[in-house]
């Protein structure tokens, strides 16, 4: 009884512990199992921590340690795989070891042993495609209850003298199992709910962006107007429900929606500090009315005690602000804070595309218009989102990030003709590719072999950019490892063929969809210049790889000069 009682004190102190280490931001690190370093790292060492602590909360018994050690071992191999598993097991097995005691050998062993069986059973559910059932608490309480049954036979196998061994499996054999399983079960449980709560508030940002995105696109492509900024605020009004929107450009409030629009009049001047400081020096002000004092600019009796300010730019220059609020009594939730920063920088590149748009009268043709289509709002947004994540901590990656946006949305906008050089397509996908390459990190490697000899060669514009995005939107993005992309153009005795390869093989899966609008376009326009004989191809050999082989005609390296 004695035993019980004190490994469920060891477990309810542990559990505390986990529970206290499930609110800190480490854990965000154990959602993605698709991970490299350094997530697994922390991995490592938070659950080999945790392998340690089990010890040492450990009941000293008949010269052994009744422990809850095997949670931190057999939760980590799952969460880590094979590796991981195998490390913090040998660690935690080390650190038992030196305490000495007629079991330590045993322990040391059945603890690296348990370790990487949590690593093996991540290993078998990812080869059958299961990953995400590693964080049901039940897998864990299996792979636990089966590594506490490893120790024991180990125990039995190897401590020796044999009576004092046999003796001591008695007593804590039920204990420990039942004990360490459920822990095991109750830690995994504590990690899948803040995953499954840290998703869900991801989502419904991620829904909301979405929404607003739609529902914004083109509003700005004439300029930031009273007219287009009263749109836009009423829709961010509607989709964030804080307690009021305004939309300023650098001297005037060009729109305002919500608590307090009686004095907030549009055409009014701006006269917030908070909102000259944005315009002034360009970044995002943020007053939540605690830390940093809020009082509104033009009535003393306003209703709202809170506000975010974000700089609305063309290019290089602040031409206005987007301004949130909410009321007294409220706290402004950091969604729209995220949101409101996330806003301000689609209606800054939406500002910027109308602009080209307006000087150059880009996309003449409707097939061109159809093929622009295809960048939707949700990459703009991911890009936004990708550049905002890592603008605090490298700003020079974040500022080079946006430069690529700028160029990628510039050469949307700036074909003047239905033609381009083979050297002006690769240069919009390598700005597309740098911003995916941005998003999925490591996960993405693209490799580009194209013949110098043949980069003046004339194409339809928008040929590469929506096979290549079609690539990773269909393919590599829903690859749990590496994803490959490779790019390459060069001569055969038919013409010229250009090939954009990924390394998913998913087009057999989704025919329908991985084709698309604009991969049939680039097939049309290229059979309506050269003739049947030409065009897109598409292979694929399922789970392995996609081919996607555009044909062009020999002559088609001259058609420029001529």
């Amino acid at each position: 009884m004695e035993v019980i009682v004190s490994l469920l004190q060891q477990m309810c102190v542990y559990l505390v512990v986990a529970y206290l280490f499930s609110k800190t931001p480490l854990l965000k690190s154990l959602f993605a199992v698709q991970m490299r370093l350094p997530p697994r790292a922390v991995i490592y060492v938070v659950f080999t921590g945790f392998c340690i602590l089990g010890t040492y909360f450990g009941l000293e018994l008949m010269d052994a340690i009744v422990n809850t050690r095997a949670i931190g071992a057999v939760v980590g191999g799952l969460l880590g795989g094979p590796l991981v598993g195998f490390l913090i097991g040998l660690t935690g097995g080390l650190h038992r070891y030196t305490l000495g005691g007629f079991t330590d050998l045993a322990c040391a062993l059945s603890t690296t042993a348990e370790g990487l069986l949590g690593g093996l059973v991540h290993l078998w559910l990812q080869r059958r495609g299961r990953l995400d059932t590693i964080f049901n608490p039940w897998v864990a309480f299996l792979a636990t209850m089966a590594g506490e049954f490893m120790q024991m036979g180990l125990l039995v196998l190897v401590a020796r003298p044999f009576a004092q061994t046999w003796a001591l499996v008695e007593v804590i054999a039920a204990p420990m199992i039942l004990a360490n399983s459920f822990g095991a079960l109750l830690f995994m449980s504590m990690i899948r709910d803040q995953r499954d709560m840290f998703e869900k508030v991801s989502q419904a940002s991620s829904t909301k962006a979405l929404r607003i995105a739609e529902r914004a696109v083109g509003i700005t492509l004439e300029g930031l107007t009273p007219a287009t900024a009263e749109r836009i605020a009423k829709i961010v009004y509607e989709e964030t429900g804080v307690g009021a929107v305004a939309i300023t450009d650098r001297e005037r409030i060009l729109a305002f929606v919500g608590i307090g629009a009686d004095h907030h009049v549009p055409g009014s001047p701006v006269t917030s500090d908070h909102s000259k400081k944005a315009i002034t020096s360009g970044e995002v002000v943020f007053a939540d009315g605690i830390e940093v004092p809020y009082s509104c600019s033009l009535s003393d009796k306003c209703r709202l005690g809170s506000s975010l300010v974000v700089p609305i730019r063309s290019d290089t220059e602040v031409i206005g602000t987007i301004k949130l609020y909410e009321p007294k009594k409220k706290l402004f939730l950091n969604i729209n804070r995220t949101l409101g920063e996330g806003i301000a920088s689609l209606l800054s590149n939406q500002i910027l595309a109308g602009r080209f748009q307006q000087q150059k009268h880009l996309l003449v043709q409707s097939e061109l218009k159809l093929i622009q289509a295809q960048v939707n709002p949700h990459f703009l947004f991911n890009a936004l989102n990708t550049i905002s994540a890592i603008i605090r901590k490298n700003p020079d990656e974040a500022r080079d990030l946006l430069l690529h946006l700028s160029n990628f949305f510039r050469k949307n906008l700036k074909r003047a003709s239905d033609m381009a050089t083979l050297r002006e397509e690769i240069e919009h996908v390598e700005s597309y590719l740098r911003i995916q390459k941005a998003r999925f990190g490591d996960n993405l490697q693209v490799e580009i072999d194209i013949d110098p000899a043949l980069l003046d060669m004339p194409l339809p514009t928008f040929t590469l950019q929506p096979i290549v995005e079609n690539a990773i939107k269909h393919g590599v993005s829903n690859l749990l490892g590496e994803g490959r992309i490779t790019i390459r153009a060069g001569s055969n005795g038919a013409g010229i063929a250009l090939v954009v390869e990924d390394n998913a093989g998913a087009y057999g899966e989704t025919d329908a969809a991985a084709g698309g609008l604009g991969i049939a376009i680039v097939d049309k326009r290229i059979k309506n210049l050269h003739g049947q004989a030409y065009g897109v191809s598409i292979e694929s050999r399922k789970d392995e790889w996609t081919r996607v082989r555009i044909g062009l005609p020999a002559l088609a390296r001259e058609e420029k000069a001529a």
